[in-house]
């Protein structure tokens, strides 16, 4: 039986990953936050053990865990939204945390550490994101993620330890956060409230929790060591398509409101993700259509939200 450890487990990602690896027979160890008002989205199972840790300590766990784990994932990160984005002491402690992470996975002699980047670390682009093109991260959370990258990669050479960084360009699924645009269209839409919406005509790729786990899997298992790996579906719809579907999975009777909310300054246009090495190392294609995944959504919300 594999091992993996997972730092930040509570998420969408998080979830879905841990769910991902019980499923193909994985023991995982889940270190969540002391205290953390999320731990109970992981689920019961005789192979998940949960450990409460803060990021800042994680050295200490040296002596707690007595397994030898084969991977190491290491979602936890502090100020990811509003000003603590541009924190810069959280984002400093956030790089230390992620150098402390590699040197945890070492002493659990893990053969790969996996980490979470984000798309911030592109800063400002229109277009497709290549896991090879300059980064210009414009925001402290984004010059943070790019550093932790690419210093974390720097100290797991030196441990002898086979290092991958997964930036995930548009993600949804359950266990989201509130803030983001498919999370909020659903509660509102749900509870009858007015959902502002832009004309919606920005090119995006959306990938499902799911297919996000997926992919972590697959790149623990088959990455190429020093690689980036972007996280998409590769297949892009105008964002009004992806409300209009949202929509006409909860009520088709709905009157989306779109051209009610102006564009953000200098907005994005077109968000893609190159995701050609990702299917030539591990051989990733995504499982769920849009459809599928937000019907999922939608449900779960249903269920655990309203």
């Amino acid at each position: 039986m594999k091992k993996a450890i997972i730092t930040g487990p509570t998420g969408a990602v998080g979830i879905s990953l841990i769910n991902e690896l019980i499923a193909n027979d994985y023991f995982v160890t889940a270190i969540c936050r002391p205290n953390s008002k999320r731990i109970h989205n992981i689920p019961a199972h005789k192979n998940i053990e949960i450990l409460e840790c803060d990021q800042a300590n994680l050295l200490d766990l040296s002596d707690v865990l007595l397994h030898d784990y084969n991977y190491f994932y290491h979602f936890s990160w502090d100020g990811t939204y509003g000003l603590a984005r541009q924190d810069v002491d959280i984002q400093m402690q956030n790089i230390n945390c992620t150098l402390d992470a590699v040197k945890l996975a070492k002493k659990l002699n893990c053969t790969a550490f996996i980490g979470a980047g984000s798309q911030s670390e592109f800063g400002h682009v229109d277009g497709v994101l290549n896991p090879n093109m300059p980064c210009k991260p414009d925001n402290g959370y984004g010059i943070a993620k790019l550093a932790a990258g690419q210093l974390s990669r720097i100290l797991s050479s030196q441990l002898g330890i086979r290092h991958e960084w997964c930036r995930i360009v548009s993600l949804y699924g359950p266990f989201d956060g509130d803030h983001t645009l498919i999370m909020s269209t659903i509660l509102n839409l749900l509870q009858n409230k007015i959902q502002k919406l832009t004309k919606g005509d920005q090119i995006w790729d959306y990938i499902y929790s799911k297919d996000a786990a997926y992919a972590f899997r697959l790149v623990a298992e088959k990455g190429k060591d020093g690689s980036i790996y972007c996280f998409g579906t590769g297949k892009t719809k105008r964002l009004s398509e992806f409300v209009s579907i949202l929509k006409d999975t909860i009520d088709p009777s709905i009157n989306l409101k779109f051209g009610t909310m102006d564009y953000y300054p200098n907005q994005v246009m077109h968000l893609e993700a190159d995701i050609q090495n990702l299917v030539e190392d591990t051989g990733f294609e995504a499982c769920y259509s849009f459809e599928e995944g937000i019907a999922e959504t939608i449900a779960w919300v249903k269920d655990n939200r309203i």
